[in-house]
């Protein structure tokens, strides 16, 4: 029997295999297993912890140590589902604060540093929380393993690899800016923005559809992707939520059925951008139909917050079911919550949380923005067809890096026949 179907077993049925990370429940004690050590071939013990904690949902957090030659090794595993898009995480790192941010590296993400030429590659690390410093340590603790063995047999290459060492180090103490990116095709690591929930100008966030090359090696397959189509529909069907609610007619007693559904644009690019602005004025604001593509940003100025474009997908819904949903994945980041997080940190989220709540409750004023470089978005104006006072519509010409962005760029719709030959 594996480990798992020991730990499986021994929960029992009526008892969850993953449960919530807490210091408070203490019944949920790692599970010993006796195995071999690869440093001396004696045994040693790995200890087995699966739980659920934010933003990584399930778990493995596995450590092994071995009593014959002090040798100790740990490291989490990703026990979720893959998320439907995959991220990229782009930090400016500036200053020594930079380098202590916490990071969550997946064992199929990608770490680049362009300014040394240097990438880590997916697969070839185990999935790791640590920080940016953290990252660059483990590299240089890699390529230094086998330097005695290359200054024997290789003496050139061993210099030129203890030169690259040095600039490694030399990056930690930030003399000069360079850019640190890390490429998840899973969508499950995270670069910690210490401003949460305001904006993070030295992080760019981008989500993106992954090729058939990521979804093969993270073991997708289209026929699989198929095949469950028919159970994703259902799925849907099951979101319905239904409450009981008065008639805003009669007063007499109805039922509300509401839908939250996601949308993907089947349209083309319009030819220019659309920028919505709502000024919010009244708690009928909220019922406002909205339509948000992939590739609209949400901005609320009052609260300095933006959602950067992939973030939630598209969405069919209103305007507090999409604040709500912006609420919660707020309330999901994983370093405002546990132990990695700080009560200043905390309390600022609390603040946000609350100013936010205030807007859908009716109780305060704000603008809400929403910015689609393709055009597909939408904002209801319950004052159709006459103008409404407190909605703007403006259209605008897309940046190049929009249409980058969009894959406009490279996009070559006519004349890409090939020329006939001087010959025919």
């Amino acid at each position: 029997m594996s480990a798992l179907g020991a730990m499986e077993a021994a929960a029992g049925p009526a008892e969850p295999l993953f449960r919530p990370l807490s210091a408070e429940d203490g019944e949920q004690q790692p599970a010993e297993i006796e195995s071999l050590c690869m440093n001396c071939f004696r045994n040693g013990v790995t200890r087995l912890l699966l739980t659920r904690i934010p933003f990584f949902k399930e778990i493995i957090v596995s450590s092994f140590s071995c009593a014959n030659c002090c040798w100790s090794n740990t490291e989490i595993q990703s026990a979720g589902r893959i998320q439907e898009q995959g991220v990229r995480y782009t930090l400016a790192v500036t200053s020594r604060q930079d380098m202590n941010r916490e990071v969550v590296k997946t064992d199929c993400a990608s770490a680049r540093i362009p300014e040394l030429d240097f990438e880590i590659p997916a697969f070839s690390q185990k999935g790791v929380l640590t920080t940016i410093e953290g990252i660059i340590d483990r590299a240089v603790a890699g390529l230094e393993q086998d330097q005695p063995a290359r200054r024997a047999t290789d003496k050139e290459v061993a210099r030129k690899i203890d030169e690259f060492i040095g600039k490694l180090r030399q990056l930690k103490e930030v003399n000069s800016p360079f850019t640190f990116i890390l490429d998840d095709p899973s969508g499950n690591s995270f670069v910690e923005n210490p401003h949460a929930p305001q904006r993070d100008e030295a992080l760019v966030v981008t989500h993106y559809r992954r090729t058939p090359q990521q979804a093969a090696a993270l073991g997708l397959e289209a026929e699989e992707v198929d095949a469950k189509l028919p159970d994703t529909a259902e799925d849907l069907r099951d979101e319905v939520l239904q409450f009981n609610t008065n008639c805003p007619e009669c007063n007499a007693p109805a039922s509300t059925n509401m839908k939250c559904s996601q949308v993907k644009s089947g349209g083309a690019i319009e030819p220019q951008g659309t920028r919505i602005t709502l000024r919010i004025t009244d708690p009928s604001d909220m019922t406002r139909d909205i339509l948000k593509s992939e590739t609209c940003n949400v901005e609320i100025p009052e609260l300095e917050f933006e959602l950067g474009m992939g973030a939630l997908g598209g969405k069919f819904t209103t305007l507090e079911g999409l604040l709500k949903d912006i609420r919660d994945l707020v309330e999901k980041n994983p370093f405002t919550l546990g132990d990695s997080s700080t009560p200043s940190r905390t309390g600022k989220l609390q603040e946000f949380i609350g100013k936010l709540q205030d807007i859908i409750e009716g109780k305060a004023q704000a603008h809400f923005i929403m910015d689609d470089p393709a055009g597909n978005s939408y904002l209801q104006n319950v004052y159709a067809p006459e103008e409404d006072p407190e909605l703007s519509v403006q259209r605008y010409e897309r940046t190049f890096e929009q249409n980058e962005e969009l894959g406009l760029n490279d996009m070559k719709t006519e004349g890409y026949e090939p020329e006939a030959t001087s010959g025919r």
